[in-house]
């Protein structure tokens, strides 16, 4: 078994629940139709690795066609940072040594971003990949803290920020990959390589 793991977050693929803020706009069959984008190029960029074991963690229930090469976990907790601690805390029992976890509302997901997450755990504490709305599209550890989960204000632009001041203020290291774009908004949408130009 590999000791590197990649724990995918994924909404089931249901037709007028995902991507509704983007679907206010768009309309439902387009946000499904972007959605449905958004988890080939996550699930091909996830395939892609070699020296890593995927996780995948649904919303409601496991997707057997989604993702056939993972292994899939239906997510638990009260709140976005309570789910990514569980499924954190999943993997190190385990037995993984280092641990990513992703969205999959990523247009420029690819191999070489995830290679440089796990990567950078060789040297720092802790790996993110900083989002354009603030927040973050990936954490990593290689070992488990609970503290970046707490008391955040999933959503907000300020979310990345106040988690890295935390973890610098308790002497711990981080490491920074590409800010990427991900896609919440109609906005988002037509600002991303998805978007026909």
């Amino acid at each position: 078994m590999s000791k590197n793991l990649v724990i995918v977050f994924a909404r089931n693929l249901v037709f007028g629940k995902v991507k509704t803020r983007l679907a206010l706009k768009l309309g439902d069959e387009k946000a499904f139709q972007v959605y449905q984008d958004l988890l080939k190029i996550t699930s091909e960029a996830v395939e892609s690795l070699q020296a890593c074991t995927v996780h995948v963690y649904f919303t409601d229930e496991k997707e057997e066609d989604l993702f056939p090469f993972a292994e899939h976990f239906v997510q638990k907790g009260k709140d976005l940072g309570e789910r990514m601690f569980l499924a954190f805390k999943n993997g190190f029992e385990m037995g993984f040594d280092k641990i990513v976890l992703i969205g999959s509302d990523l247009p420029d997901l690819n191999k070489q971003v995830l290679l440089e997450s796990i990567q950078g755990l060789n040297h720092t504490d802790f790996v993110f990949g900083p989002a354009e709305d603030g927040g973050y599209y990936l954490i990593g550890m290689k070992s488990l803290h609970e503290f970046p989960f707490i008391e955040k204000p999933w959503s907000d632009s300020l979310v990345y920020e106040l988690t890295k001041k935390e973890i610098q203020n308790k002497e711990l290291t981080l490491s920074e990959l590409e800010v990427l774009n991900d896609i919440d908004t109609a906005e988002d949408y037509l600002n991303s390589s998805l978007f026909p130009s």
